[in-house]
């Protein structure tokens, strides 16, 4: 098995997709907006996927948290919220925010299964620190590291209860970022001491099934790799002080954050220590090299994946979408806020 969560093309796989994921089998496959047309074409899609590997719990995610970060959209599927709607919430009632976060999860976990989909990106565990970069902002769960793995835990059990895995991200923390991944590479000069509030929220949720890094450099622990591709904070921070221990995925590898070709950071990033390689964009040459330059994944990988997926699917007797929402806008208008 290649150690790869692969994109695909468009809303229906290619010949020479299905060719070269029959060849190359890889760990499983990322969705985004250009794959989701409706909902009877979206499961067939991933439908086909299944059909191909011949098998029921394949890993197939999405980045879908609410907000800005939607790939599935109305009106063929629901508008959540984003995270700062649930901050805002738990400033004035705590509980009902949590009870809120879970149902919206719930809520959102549902459209996923019934579509196929087995892993969801999220929940964000980011501390929102004044001055950074908005690339996190609205996304966030909160300012204080406790709240937002409350809020964070509520969101991964609602997902649970709809069949669908949540990953924790981006670890070891992306909230003092001051530049977008997407463009640059952030350089963290935050001390170790001050970094642990940074890590708080993951420590909290570090029996997540699945987690993501960041393409962060953190100068107090390692002052020439980002955090993606440095054995230091992945053994050290992720694995060691966090202490998660479930499958550790890369975010894009395609970002701009990292320099070299997207086989050579591929390898580095399977050296340093995560489990998969993520590689959104479809292109055959850079899926081609990374089957390449990446090493089969081992037993420890295999264990954390099947792990991961074990209770995804469609759940029996889950109740409807719409009471779910229902009762998460009621505790939200009891408190004077807009769902």
């Amino acid at each position: 098995m290649t150690p790869a969560i692969f994109g695909l093309s468009g809303a229906r796989l290619t010949d020479n997709e299905r060719d070269f994921f029959r060849d190359s089998v890889p760990a499983g496959y990322i969705l985004f907006g250009r794959n989701c047309i409706d909902r009877d074409q979206l499961r067939a899609l991933t439908g086909e996927l299944r059909d191909l590997h011949g098998r029921d719990d394949l890993f197939i995610c999405i980045d879908q948290e609410g907000g800005r970060v939607a790939r599935m959209k109305p009106p063929e599927w629901t508008r959540f919220p984003a995270g700062e709607l649930f901050d805002g919430l738990y400033q004035v009632a705590p509980a009902s925010a949590m009870q809120a976060a879970r149902l919206n999860a719930q809520a959102l976990g549902l459209e996923l299964a019934e579509v196929g989909i087995t892993v969801d990106c999220h929940p964000p565990l980011d501390i929102r620190w004044p001055g950074g970069h908005d690339v996190i902002g609205d996304r966030a769960l909160g300012a204080e590291p406790m709240q937002v793995a409350a809020l964070g835990r509520a969101i991964l059990q609602g997902l649970g209860e709809a069949g669908v895995a949540g990953c924790i991200k981006h670890m070891p923390g992306h909230g003092r970022s001051n530049t977008d991944t997407h463009k640059s590479m952030p350089k963290i000069g935050a001390s170790a001491a001050e970094l642990e509030v940074d890590m708080q929220p993951f420590r909290a949720l570090n029996h997540a099934p699945v987690g993501m890094t960041g393409h962060l450099l953190f100068t107090a622990w390692d002052d020439e790799n980002p955090a993606t591709l440095s054995p230091a904070v992945i053994q050290n921070q992720i694995r060691g002080h966090i202490g998660f221990d479930g499958l550790l995925l890369t975010d894009d590898i395609d970002m701009q954050a990292l320099s070299g070709t997207i086989p050579e950071r591929s390898a580095r990033a399977i050296a340093a220590g995560c489990d998969l390689v993520l590689n959104c964009w479809a292109k055959m040459d850079d899926m081609v090299g990374i089957a390449k330059a990446v090493p089969a994944a081992g037993g420890k990988t295999l264990e954390r994946l099947q792990k991961a997926l074990t209770g995804t699917g469609p759940q029996a007797d889950q109740p409807d979408s719409a009471e779910l929402l229902a009762t998460r806008d009621a505790l939200l208008s009891a408190a004077g806020f807009a769902g």
